[in-house]
């Protein structure tokens, strides 16, 4: 044998390949110790993978508002419904658009436009009213656009700028703190 052939085994690798071609064609059954091997591996590796660690997330509506895009936490969310049939309420705060009949009760919407200070054009623009409920509250938020449900990582969340609200994201979604807001009784703020 020269030193090429020493280094190289080839009688050991020609049994391997005719181990292999043997329980490729079903000649050959594999053990039964080498098959729990195989079987209690692939056991831990899926154990594992159950394992990791799942990332915190925040869930939420998001919208957009006078050009600017909120959320509201997904668990206030009652539900999403056109804003045609919105009823004017004369003597009503400026924030109260007016009022919608929804699932048998009569619901204000508020304009956040005007509770936050915000730019906006006129009721044209609002085309969708996103139904929540604050504690015994129910009223909805006036939206030019719903985007739909998003999943936050908590990780990514940081401190909103004074107001009604609990977090923004690096994309400039703001997170509404429903409570803060205050509801149809809430006073209008400016925003800074």
């Amino acid at each position: 044998m020269s030193g090429d052939d020493a280094k190289n085994d080839y009688s050991a690798l020609r049994r391997q390949l005719d181990q292999a071609h043997a329980q490729l064609d079903g000649t050959r059954r594999v053990s039964d110790d080498k098959r729990r091997e195989v079987l209690s591996a692939r056991a831990r590796a899926l154990a594992e993978s159950r394992h990791e660690e799942r990332q915190e997330v925040l869930s939420v509506l998001a919208f957009q508002v006078g050009g600017e895009r909120y959320a509201v936490r997904i668990e206030t969310v009652d539900h999403v419904l056109e804003a045609r049939g919105l009823a004017s309420l004369p003597g009503a705060p400026r924030h109260v658009l007016g009022a919608l009949v929804s699932r048998s009760r009569v619901v204000p919407v508020l304009d956040l436009r005007q509770l936050l200070g915000l730019e906006g054009g006129g009721m044209s623009d609002l085309g969708k009213v996103v139904v929540v409920e604050q504690g015994e509250e129910c009223f909805g938020l006036a939206a030019e656009a719903v985007e739909g449900r998003k999943e936050l990582p908590r990780a990514e969340l940081s401190q909103p700028p004074p107001g009604p609200f609990l977090f923004l994201t690096p994309d400039r979604l703001t997170v509404l703190d429903l409570e803060q807001l205050g509801g149809p009784s809430a006073e209008p703020q400016a925003q800074e």
